[in-house]
């Protein structure tokens, strides 16, 4: 047949293809090659130990801010601002107050000119509290002061700051916000200075002109703080404005009468 092979011999062998791809075998000589390391996946930040802070780094951001409360109202010429005493942030933890400070005068525009409003007597309340009342002070109550005695905010006549109380002097019932330093209590705001000067009483205004100074004050309290109350809301707030900071489940929510 044709392309047979001769009588008495053995076809030819002819190697796979593949097997002519392949490297040459490892010598010997060299041993069996190292096992190869499995690739290491990435830490986790989680699963990084926790480092110590070097000396001197800045402490973390929470307690960052509230060291910076007290510092931002100091730098403002004009504010009279001092740290309270520290152990009113420890104890009853209904009662501490978060960094307490006492306030003795609040400027009444931020500028190098030192004109401020004292309070009388100093009252002591929680920064965050102060801070918010500082911001009032300059940007609500001495331009409705101006507008309507044309003449500046000297002095807030004011009372019920910390206080570890219930609500309402109560013996039952929710703790007060006065309890945690974040409550204030104007009673009476002082425009002008010596024999000119003209006191504001919350609890009896004279005339025209201080009942509308006094409703815009407590118009502008409610959207500068969460909660605001004066006479009329009940008799606990028949002789003073309340006004505090308390916390709620929507930054919206205001309370006001």
């Amino acid at each position: 047949m044709l392309g047979a092979p001769a009588s008495g011999q053995a076809p030819a062998r002819t190697e796979p293809a593949l097997s002519r791809q392949l490297p040459p075998r490892r010598p010997a000589e060299l041993g069996p090659p190292a096992a190869a390391k499995p690739a290491q996946p990435p830490a986790e930040s989680g699963d990084r130990p926790a480092q110590p802070a070097p000396a001197g780094s800045p402490p973390p951001a929470a307690e960052a801010g509230e060291a910076s409360c007290l510092a931002s109202l100091a730098a403002i010429p004009g504010n009279n601002v001092e740290a309270a005493d520290p152990k009113l942030a420890q104890g009853d933890p209904a009662c501490r107050v978060s960094e307490p400070v006492v306030v003795k005068a609040l400027a009444l525009r931020a500028s190098e000119k030192q004109q401020s409003v004292a309070f009388e007597p100093p009252v002591t309340v929680s920064c965050a509290l102060a801070k918010v009342v500082a911001d009032w002070v300059r940007d609500s109550v001495q331009p409705l002061v101006r507008g309507h005695f044309e003449n500046d905010l000297t002095a807030l006549r004011v009372g019920g700051g910390h206080e570890c109380r219930r609500r309402n002097h109560a013996s039952e019932g929710p703790v007060s916000e006065h309890a945690t330093g974040r409550a204030l209590d104007i009673f009476a705001f002082r425009v002008g200075d010596g024999k000119a000067a003209v006191q504001v009483v919350v609890e009896k205004p004279q005339g025209l002109v201080q009942n509308s100074f006094l409703t815009a004050i407590r118009q502008s309290a409610c959207g500068a703080f969460t909660t605001a109350l004066g006479p009329g809301s009940d008799a606990a707030h028949a002789n003073h404005l309340h006004v505090d900071i308390q916390e709620r489940r929507s930054r919206a929510t205001h309370f006001c009468q």
